[in-house]
């Protein structure tokens, strides 16, 4: 074994002894899916997300030239995490007096800082390795100007799925991915072939019929964008196929043929908080400014806001055709929040009509 495969061996361990399940290598490059990427907000399908959009000195989008945005950068460490836990899934639970928050955001600990504190251990460790001090190397979550998934791919942790997310043919897609972006030159791992087949569960499941076609997605049409990203109201015709999703969004995953037997993590960091598997809606609509930060410290719930939450609420009354909700969302049209007032117009005319 040659000291470059030996340094790969080194580096995967590291990423196990950190607790990641999944590590490989991609070389940082022009990859196809990049341009796929520049296509995909040309038409205008990332939404209001425009972080999404942050330009280099020449112009291109940095998520879509890497090769600019890090000069310096020749691999990428890719590491993943399952967090998928023992409880059911959305589309196996429905009570009308509650609602559903994605998966990923019932951890005690937001995966974001779980993520990159276990990313800065196996960083830590590469120049010891590698045997090079002045070794360059920058970590992300969900926060750097990179596609991760796609460099997930090329790094043999999973094939991008029709739905768009990162599946592992052992694990599922209740994966967290965080990245290493170092200046060593490393061998690639080799990518992990596509095994969607025909199936097309996650297109047909989607009630919003947001993903447009195979590996497609419209996120101005898809729940977690609408119940996560967007700001003020939710446009009236997206509103009756959110369902009972509060925040986020799992059935694209849950329907999944590949997450059946998806094992499910032991990482305490990753089980759920007290309330948030189902949780009550009108005790969502009704939190106060003050119970929504205790409650969501250190949550990446914090995301939506309280009047996002609240917001999202309203809509899932108004889909639960429980009338019970009537006394409630009467109150709730003159809250003093003009949004959550007008969703709850919206959810009371949907039960007395």
């Amino acid at each position: 074994m040659n000291l470059t495969a030996q340094l790969e061996v080194k580096i995967k361990a590291a990423a196990g002894h950190a607790g990641f399940e999944l590590a490989g290598i991609a070389p940082l490059r022009q990859h196809a899916e990049l341009n796929d990427f520049t296509e995909w907000i040309a038409a205008g399908r990332g939404g209001e997300m425009k972080y999404l959009e942050a330009r280099d000195e020449s112009g291109r989008f940095k998520r879509a030239s890497p090769e600019t945005t890090f000069p310096w950068a020749r691999s990428v460490i890719v590491c993943a995490i399952n967090y998928n836990t023992a409880q059911p899934y959305s589309t196996e639970v429905h009570h009308p007096q509650r609602g559903w928050i994605s998966r990923y955001a019932w951890s005690r600990e937001d995966y974001h800082d779980v993520v990159l504190r276990k990313l800065r251990t196996v960083e830590a460790k590469l120049p010891g390795m590698a045997g090079d001090a002045q070794l360059t190397t920058r970590c992300y979550v969900d926060t750097g100007p990179l596609v991760e998934r796609v460099f997930a791919k090329y790094a043999g942790i999973g094939w991008i799925g029709k739905n768009t997310c990162l599946i592992n043919q052992k694990v599922g897609s209740w994966l967290f991915l965080g990245v290493i972006l170092t200046s060593l030159e490393l061998a690639p791992d080799f990518p992990a072939p596509d095994r969607c087949g025909s199936c097309t569960r996650c297109i047909d499941a989607c009630p919003t019929d947001a993903l447009i076609a195979p590996y497609q997605l419209d996120s101005n049409k898809c729940i977690s964008y609408l119940t996560i990203e967007k700001r003020g109201e939710i446009p009236e015709e997206m509103r009756a196929g959110i369902g009972h999703q509060v925040y986020g969004c799992d059935i694209c995953q849950d329907v999944c043929p590949w997450n059946r037997k998806a094992p499910a993590t032991t990482a305490e960091e990753f089980q759920p908080r007290e309330g948030l598997v189902n949780p009550a809606l009108a005790w969502l609509a009704e939190m106060s400014e003050e119970e929504f930060r205790e409650k969501f410290r250190r949550s990446p719930i914090k995301r939506t806001k309280r009047t996002g939450l609240r917001r999202n609420a309203m809509i899932a009354m108004g889909n639960s055709g429980d009338s019970d909700f009537v006394p409630l969302l009467e109150g709730l049209v003159a809250d003093e929040d003009a949004i959550v007032a007008r969703a709850a117009r919206w959810a009371l005319g949907r039960l007395t009509k």
